[in-house]
């Protein structure tokens, strides 16, 4: 009986550990490198320790199996801590001194939008969604303008 209780807790904990968004901390090059070879966009997580919207953000939304799901289908995702590099100089390049911030970012480096601060869940992959629809929109208008 204890060897099946074991065995149950070692996949559970298997299982909570896939559900997670899973953060690459890898440099910016090798994050676009890997993003490539996955056909995906690349996310990034500005945050710090010391800051309790990005604590909370990692608790409640970035551990959630839905949340989870939905950035691993979509995006390479990378975190930089904001007090070291290359964090501090992402966020003074696309930041305006206020975290948690998120970036999206096509394989070729553009930017393709940002979200500033801690939200529940739904409405950060809200957020998300419309950074994409917005992408795939400015795609298909430049699809056009080639014809």
């Amino acid at each position: 009986m204890k060897k099946w209780l074991l065995i149950l807790a070692v996949t559970l904990a298997a299982n909570a550990a896939q559900a997670q968004v899973k953060f690459e901390t890898a440099a910016t090059d090798n994050v676009r490198e890997m993003a490539i070879k996955q056909g995906k966009l690349v996310f990034i997580d500005l945050y710090a320790s010391w800051c309790p919207p990005c604590r909370m953000m990692s608790r409640h939304v970035f551990s959630r199996k839905d949340v989870g799901k939905f950035m691993d289908e979509r995006f390479v995702a990378a975190k930089y801590d904001t007090d070291k590099e290359p964090g501090k100089t992402l966020l003074a390049r696309y930041g305006e001194g206020a975290i948690p911030l998120y970036l999206v970012f096509d394989t070729n480096g553009e930017l393709l939008g940002r979200m500033q601060g801690a939200s529940s869940a739904e409405e950060f992959m809200a957020g998300i969604r419309k950074i994409l629809k917005s992408r795939n929109g400015a795609e298909k208008n430049r699809g056009q303008l080639k014809r």
